[in-house]
């Protein structure tokens, strides 16, 4: 007769991590993703409010914190993987105040609208699309989100509100920082995947 209670040795090459194993990366992840997401938020409204429009290629004039906003957006994605929703939100009001004392008053509360309507988006896309993967997940919706908080940030921010202004934020935060940070997560996590493989 068969031991049923008897634990199973483990499997030396098994490349899954016990659960404290798993709670500890996943606490390192959302640390990291916190520090990323308030770190570029407020990068993107300090460089704003002191360098204003800047060219970001083909032609475009954007805000200079176009850049890191994008990467904000892409951040934000990381803080719902390993946090969740109240994390975000809790770094958004830690950026907020940041980004009130270290730019300009204006500038903090237009970001504070452009992210915020970026998590309401986030809740309708993201989180329906998560569980076909998280890098199309993160493209989609950023691919929404970009362009309405694009739009309110321009007007709340005091910027013109014109086609290039924009184009240019559109190629700012869906080219440059969103689809190539994920070009190069996709690589990273194939190359691992191979080797574990292996």
């Amino acid at each position: 007769m068969t031991d049923h209670t008897k634990p199973k040795p483990r499997d030396e090459t098994s490349t899954e991590l016990a659960p404290g194993a798993r709670n500890y990366r996943s606490g390192v992840g959302l640390a990291v993703a916190l520090i990323a997401y308030i770190g570029a938020v407020v990068t993107a409204n300090v460089v704003t409010a002191r360098m204003g429009l800047v060219p970001v290629g083909f032609g475009l004039l954007v805000p200079a914190g176009t850049y890191a906003a994008g990467a904000a957006l892409l951040a934000r994605d990381f803080v719902h993987r390993h946090g969740g929703r109240r994390w975000a939100l809790g770094a958004i009001g830690v950026a907020a105040i940041l980004s009130w004392f270290m730019s300009t008053p204006e500038i903090a509360i237009a970001s504070v609208a452009a992210f915020l309507i970026a998590e309401l988006v986030d809740l309708v896309i993201f989180s329906a699309v998560r569980r076909r993967g998280f890098i199309r997940a993160a493209l989609t919706s950023n691919l929404v989100s970009a362009p309405l908080d694009t739009i309110v940030f321009l007007v709340l921010a005091g910027f013109p509100l014109t086609v290039d202004t924009v184009l240019g934020q559109m190629v700012g935060k869906l080219l440059w920082a969103t689809a190539l940070p994920l070009a190069v997560y996709a690589l990273v996590r194939w190359i691992r995947e191979r080797r574990q493989a292996v």
